[in-house]
């Protein structure tokens, strides 16, 4: 009876709206994916297949040539492929970290300890998102300067620590956090240190891990600073190096070109694979209280 009662409830569920509905999802997805699927395929595309009028969409003789001719021109130049590589792992990697740090220690401080003037700072904080990055880059480029930092790993970290947006965010999902229990674990003589670890952290990693993805992405892909900040081959970041190398649009290297820009959007798709779950978590209950 149970059985057979299970599947007329899921026989009522399917009704054509809903099959109406899960249709047109699907092809939204196939839709939006579309620009990654085609980036994809012309990375193994040859030379023949990139300039074919009207443009062919999925690859008949798949080749790693661009890859090749990517490593090739890389390799050609005074600086090698790896110190690019280096560079921009490094210096996305302590980017990531110290956003987190940063950010998730002040929104603790501001909504957990009730720090002298925090609505003030926090208001300074919404003013934050309200400025377009380049309008500031001058006054950042005068501080770096004159902290004598230009030419240096710290001049492509520092101006990226200072985000409104990570800080507004972790601030809005730690203000989830019962109040209680951070004042059960004060009673029970754990240190505002402890609490912050042990308490509100493990609490808020939905949120921790959507501000890891979207910082490694925002810091991955950007040629800013080492355009601004540095003026030594070797400082470089990736993303640089590779809008210099392809920058006179040569027919002959438009497959290593696809095959770049491939490579560089790649690690941003696994990283958000991997931490997918809880990036939409975080989007599902950021407006939540409880």
């Amino acid at each position: 009876m149970r059985l057979a009662r299970s599947r007329e409830g899921i026989g009522n569920r399917i009704t054509t709206g809903w099959v109406v509905t899960y249709a047109l999802m699907i092809l939204l997805v196939a839709f939006t994916s579309l620009p990654l699927v085609y980036l994809l395929v012309s990375a193994f595309k040859p030379l023949d297949e990139l300039v074919l009028y009207p443009p062919r969409f999925f690859v008949r003789r798949p080749t790693v040539e661009g890859f090749l001719d990517l490593f090739t021109a890389l390799d050609s130049q005074e600086i090698p492929f790896t110190r690019y590589l280096f560079n921009s792992l490094f210096t996305t990697s302590a980017n990531v970290l110290l956003i987190v740090l940063i950010s998730t220690m002040g929104a603790y401080g501001l909504d957990k300890i009730k720090l002298p003037g925090g609505r003030a700072l926090f208001r300074i904080v919404i003013l934050g998102l309200m400025f377009s990055p380049p309008a500031a880059q001058i006054p950042i480029y005068m501080a770096i300067n004159s902290l004598g930092i230009l030419d240096t790993y710290w001049a492509l970290i520092i101006p990226k620590l200072a985000t409104p947006m990570f800080f507004f965010l972790l601030k809005q999902f730690m203000s989830q956090v019962p109040l209680e229990m951070v004042e059960s674990a004060r009673m029970d003589g754990a240190g505002e240190f402890g609490v912050y670890r042990r308490i509100v952290l493990p609490m808020i990693k939905p949120a921790i891990a959507t501000v890891v993805v979207f910082a490694f992405i925002d810091n991955w892909n950007d040629a800013g600073p080492s355009t601004i900040y540095i003026t030594r081959q070797a400082m470089r970041t990736l993303p640089f190096a590779l809008g210099t190398i392809f920058s006179g649009g040569v027919i002959a290297r438009l497959a290593a070109q696809n095959a770049a820009a491939l490579l560089t959007i790649l690690p941003t798709i696994l990283l958000y694979l991997v931490m997918q779950s809880k990036v939409i978590r975080t989007m599902a209950y950021s407006g939540l209280k409880g």
